[in-house]
């Protein structure tokens, strides 16, 4: 006599937090910082999401505010909503924009993109902006 068991589906569990640091400093003009974000990124292992828990800072040479995307397997645009703020460190304006958050992918992930971009003008006001990019991969493929 057989003994049917129902089969429960395996969860993906997230492995290690990833270190996230971008720093977007100016090129033209007085050096300024203009955005720096930290935080961390994880991938779950059944490769198909990813977890963030990020902080943004606005420098204080910058304007406007910074923005933040993520690009995923190099095509798929993210635009994180902002979750909360937090008291800003010294070099920051105002706070700091919180953003944590999940991402489930419709195919494999294999990575992600962190896209911080600030602005500032230099020189009178001509504006400029630079955007930095910084790819985390997924350990598990």
């Amino acid at each position: 006599m057989a003994i049917l068991v129902p089969v429960t589906p395996a969860h993906a569990t997230y492995g290690p937090d990833q270190p996230v640091s971008v720093t977007v400093t100016s090129n033209a003009g007085p050096p300024l910082m203009l955005a720096q974000l930290t935080g961390t990124v994880a991938f779950d292992d059944g490769n198909t999401k990813f977890r963030y828990a990020l902080q943004l800072c606005w420098g204080s040479g910058s304007y406007p505010s910074p923005s933040l995307s993520i690009t995923v397997n190099g095509s798929t645009p993210l635009y994180p909503t902002m979750t909360g703020t937090a008291t800003a460190p010294p070099g920051c304006q105002l706070y700091l924009s919180l953003y944590n958050g999940e991402y489930t992918h419709s195919t494999t992930l294999r990575n992600i993109t962190v896209n911080v971009t600030g602005g500032w003008f230099y020189p009178g006001n001509s504006y400029n902006s630079r955007t930095k990019s910084v790819t985390y991969d997924n350990p598990y493929n």
